[in-house]
């Protein structure tokens, strides 16, 4: 009855795979798959390229790059092309008429007379009442007081250049900073009108200054870093044979590695359980119940309850039990996972090149990223400069006729205006014309070839890496059956013809991701919104999204898997796959969480014992080490350890992620062995003799005697 019901429910899920005795691996002579989806992928590529021309074309980074003055010509470049600095005239005003966000967003422009200069004031200077009558030849010029504006006359009076803001009134003590000179943190602001010595004034310039003068901060940091990077590559160097030998010694110490690590958190939960009941014994004379606290959103004030340590204790427990029972009525299972996990180490150590496989997808996605951030930075900046009339006073005498804002010429500046301070300024960038009205569109474009391509690199290193180790599953004399180059030849029969396929998944994902993310930008935009029922319903749709995206990733990983081996189009090996999973669901399971819970273990041993190991190493407290081991003297010596630590969990990342795939490649493989073959003469096994031992079967010809051709 029992195996009638088994019967039933494998066909539910696809009949076994019939025995095929042409079948020796990765099919070698296959066709191209999802032709239509090959040829809309290379077109979007081909647009993409488009889009980056046209970007490249009509933008103009500069804006972002380097500082403009009060016309809009850019410091550092051109005729400023020895004047690499701006000068405001007044940074006050900065202050005065906004606040330190809004001029950040603005890029830094402030309503005050910019100009390019080629140093920043050393010293202070105020003008003096005597020298409004005096030549700005003779003031600022024969002092080298080269602060004014292009084109001011030598013989002007000074009163009369200060009027129409041509010249500063006063200068100070300032360093560059981001292309911009900033007063020094510890300057006294001069006593003209308009300044005041208020206290709020000084926090506004400091608080400025502190946000934007990152030029020592920046020093210090390269510092650190030339003084100690040979010691973060010995850290990554550290990070890379750790992962190397983990992966390579699991084929000794994988089952009681396992074994270590499932007693370990039996024994947690064992302890939490343990520390549960003592709150609970504690709090159960003399602790508050819940309903004397009742409903509190003071959440350490629950500490105090010994109904929350009961339910502590009975959700421990019931964790402790289950996980008992797996280790009792699945130890059968937990062996082959095991044996799978040896077998999967003996293959990375037979095909060492698939280590350094993700160097690749690295550099492609390094790629992916540069081309999308330079084609969005040179969208952004297209279009032509605007410059309108403008005055720091509309009010003056001589202003009322203006017509502030409107557009103006920079290269006629108004000189001889009645308006005082009247300049042509810099507004921004014009959104006429069929590219600047098409940016938004192009952006969007942009940001949906920066996901199809990321998915399609990391689907195409997937599908390479599955081609390689399933070629060492199927070779039944090992090594000698394993072709000269899996890793190559994969790559290039999974370029050649699953391009589309790769695709084809790859935008599947990229739909999902991108819906994601337009609900985050939902979400931030209404995160004011009080109403509870609109926050609910909004997580349950995030929620349903980040599921389905887990589930497509699973999917996507197994069906090029069975690409790999069979060169069928990407639904057939989703749907084979899917099916042939869910007829081994419980393998599955165990093989995934103990194969999750073996390399979250590795990864805490390499990142960690780097961390610990460049903690004590730049904080020099290993004594006894040499002249030449001596840790270098550093301003932040946290950083090269953050740094080794980020590095060394990129290189974890990297390596294990070709583990966990050869893992995901060879269960595949023996789950279709198991339903392929049946150890006799004409149909034998493939798998490991471990594994036929664990299983209980065996090959009935010697290996000796059964010749497997490729």
């Amino acid at each position: 009855m029992g195996g009638k019901q088994r019967d039933e429910d494998d066909e539910a899920y696809g009949k076994p795979v019939k025995y095929d005795p042409s079948f020796r691996g990765p099919i070698k002579n296959r066709s191209c798959t999802d032709v239509i989806c090959c040829v809309l992928f290379l077109l979007f590529i081909l647009g993409y390229i488009v889009v980056g021309i046209v970007a490249w074309l009509y933008g103009d980074p500069r804006q972002v790059l380097y500082p403009r003055n009060s016309t809009g010509a850019y410091c550092g470049m051109g005729e400023n092309k020895d004047k690499p600095y701006l000068l405001y005239f007044n940074i006050f005003s900065c202050i005065l008429s906004s606040n330190i966000i809004s001029v950040a967003e603005n890029g830094l422009q402030c309503p005050t007379p910019q100009v390019c200069v080629s140093s920043c004031p050393e010293d202070p200077w105020t003008v003096g009442k005597n020298e409004f009558s005096q030549t700005v030849g003779e003031v600022f010029y024969t002092k080298n007081r080269n602060f004014c504006l292009p084109g001011v006359p030598w013989n002007m009076t000074v009163i009369t250049s200060l009027q129409r803001e041509l010249c500063p009134s006063f200068l100070l003590p300032s360093a560059p900073a981001l292309g911009r000179c900033f007063p020094w943190t510890n300057v006294t602001p001069p006593a003209l009108p308009g300044i005041t010595n208020d206290t709020t004034i000084q926090q506004g310039i400091s608080g400025l200054i502190d946000s934007l003068n990152a030029r020592d901060i920046s020093v210090k940091i390269f510092e650190d870093f030339a003084q100690s990077w040979y010691w973060i590559l010995v850290a990554l160097g550290v990070a890379l044979v750790l992962s190397l030998l983990f992966i390579l010694l699991l084929r000794l110490v994988a089952g009681p590695l396992v074994l270590v690590l499932i007693l370990g958190v039996l024994g947690v939960l064992a302890y939490g359980i343990y520390y549960c009941w003592e709150e609970y014994r504690v709090l159960q004379d003399k602790g508050a119940s819940i309903s004397q606290l009742g409903f509190t959103t003071n959440l350490s004030a629950y500490q105090s309850v010994q109904e929350t340590w009961l339910a502590a204790l009975i959700v421990l427990a019931v964790l402790e039990a289950i996980l008992l029972l797996v280790l009792i009525f699945l130890r059968q299972r937990i062996r082959i996972a095991i044996a799978l996990l040896k077998e999967a180490s003996k293959a990375v150590g037979q095909m060492m090149s698939t280590m350094f496989y993700p160097l690749v997808t690295f550099v492609l996605l390094l790629i992916c990223l540069a081309y999308w951030a330079m084609t969005a930075l040179y969208l952004a900046t297209s279009g032509q400069p605007q410059y309108v009339l403008w005055a720091s006073n509309i009010s003056s005498p001589g202003c009322e006729k203006v017509p502030i804002n409107t557009s103006c010429n920079p290269t006629a500046q108004l000189v001889n205006s009645s308006c005082p301070g009247l300049m042509c300024v810099f507004q921004g960038y014009s959104s006429k014309g069929l590219i600047q009205r098409s940016v938004f569109n192009l952006q969007i474009y942009g940001v949906l070839g920066l996901f199809w391509t990321l998915n399609w690199v990391l689907a195409l290193g997937q599908c390479v890496l599955a081609g390689a180790f399933a070629s060492f599953y199927w070779a039944f004399h090992k090594p000698q059956d394993i072709p000269t180059f899996p890793l190559i030849s994969a790559f290039i029969r999974t370029l050649r013809y699953h391009t589309g396929s790769l695709a084809f998944g790859a935008l599947i994902l990229t739909l999902v991701q991108i819906a994601r993310v337009i609900l985050e930008y939902i979400d931030h935009k209404l995160r004011g919104v009080q109403n509870p029922v609109a926050r609910c319903i909004m997580c349950c749709f995030k929620c349903c999204l980040w599921c389905l995206e887990k589930f497509i990733k699973f999917l996507n990983r197994n069906a090029y898997i069975m690409i790999a081996i069979y060169g069928k189009n990407f639904c057939i090996s989703a749907k084979n796959a899917f099916m042939l999973l869910m007829r081994n669901i419980v393998r599955v399971v165990v093989l995934d969480k103990v194969t999750d819970l073996l390399l979250f273990f590795g990864k805490l041993l390499v990142v960690g014992g780097v961390g610990v190991l460049s903690f004590f190493f730049f904080s020099g407290r290993i004594p006894g080490l040499g002249k030449d081991f001596k840790s270098p003297h550093l301003n932040y010596y946290w950083l090269p350890i953050m740094t080794s630590i980020l590095g060394a969990y990129v290189i974890a990342s990297g390596f294990f992620s070709v583990f966990g795939m050869c893992v995901d490649t060879l269960f595949l493989c023996f789950l279709e062995d198991l339903e392929r073959n049946n150890g006799s003469l004409d149909r034998p096994y493939y798998m490991s003799k471990n594994l036929l031992k664990i299983l209980g079967k065996k090959n009935e010809a010697p290996p000796d005697n059964k010749k497997r051709k490729k």
